[in-house]
């Protein structure tokens, strides 16, 4: 019986998380993560997660590996893989995450890919979600998303993302359905070193949450970051080093409501 009312407690608690640290609606890389969870024009490998219309922007290939600790809880945590080989008539990308500990636990396994034709970036990605709890067993779906990007002049992007467009649940045996997100933003680049990006994104059943971030290139191979959320109010910081092939990036947030996260990305370009 203590048992059973210690697995219920614990369920809750994370499915309560779960809608502010959800691996589907929430932005992968510690880049992405310094710039107030930016999706949608962030140009590594990781935009294979955050928005696949964007990964045939990338200029050569690229792999990672990203740690996410949120809230002092490991059972908040995600460790995510990510891998994007350009070619000349396409870029691949492939993703894997897992999220949450021995009690609660999900995974992504999705793979993507995407074009330029003219001006626009399009993009379409497949992803094998699972869901695991500890007593209750597993269950597994299939989530589609599209993505573009448009290049309305040198200095000012257009972007959009549209993820789990079939309204795909938990798992068959569930009434539950995964996120459906709708992203629309505008990039501004004002200056050599500066970068602008705004997004309003919109869940399904959610109100809107606005985003907004900077990225300043401090010097050939410093960045700085910062952006903030609403809904909930939550600001970021982060610091991005490259140095000739091999980047690290570095996120804090902090959530006015659950806490601090901590955010680290190690990319390599093939």
């Amino acid at each position: 019986m203590k048992l059973t009312l210690f697995l219920c407690f614990w369920v809750s608690v994370l499915f309560s998380a779960f809608s502010q640290t959800d691996p589907q609606s929430q932005a992968h890389g510690a880049r992405s993560q310094g710039m107030g969870n930016l999706k949608l024009f962030v140009d590594d490998s990781w935009t294979v997660f955050n928005n696949v219309g964007a990964l045939d922007r990338l200029e050569q290939s690229e792999i990672s590996v990203s740690v996410d600790q949120r809230f002092g809880l490991k059972e908040l945590s995600t460790l995510s893989f990510s891998g994007a080989l350009k070619n000349e008539f396409a870029t691949i990308g492939l993703g894997i995450s897992r999220f949450g500990g021995d009690l609660f636990n999900q995974q992504i396994f999705g793979i993507g890919v995407s074009n330029t034709l003219g001006i626009v970036s399009l993009g379409a990605k497949i992803d094998w979600f699972q869901t695991q709890i500890e007593g209750f067993g597993s269950g597994h779906s299939l989530v589609f998303s599209l993505g573009g990007i448009a290049e309305l002049s040198p200095v000012f992007f257009l972007g959009a993302h549209i993820s789990n467009l079939t309204q795909s649940k938990v798992s068959k045996h569930s009434e539950q359905r995964l996120p459906t997100l709708v992203q629309l933003g505008l990039s501004y680049f004002p200056s050599e070193p500066l970068r602008i990006h705004s997004e309003l994104e919109k869940d399904v059943d959610l109100p809107p949450v606005f985003k907004l971030g900077l990225e300043y290139r401090l010097a050939e191979w410093i960045l700085l970051r910062t952006g903030i959320n609403s809904n909930p109010s939550r600001v970021s910081f982060g610091l991005g080093i490259r140095k000739d092939l091999f980047g690290l990036d570095y996120a804090y947030g902090q959530n006015s409501a659950l806490g601090r996260t901590h955010h680290f990305s190690l990319s390599l370009k093939l």
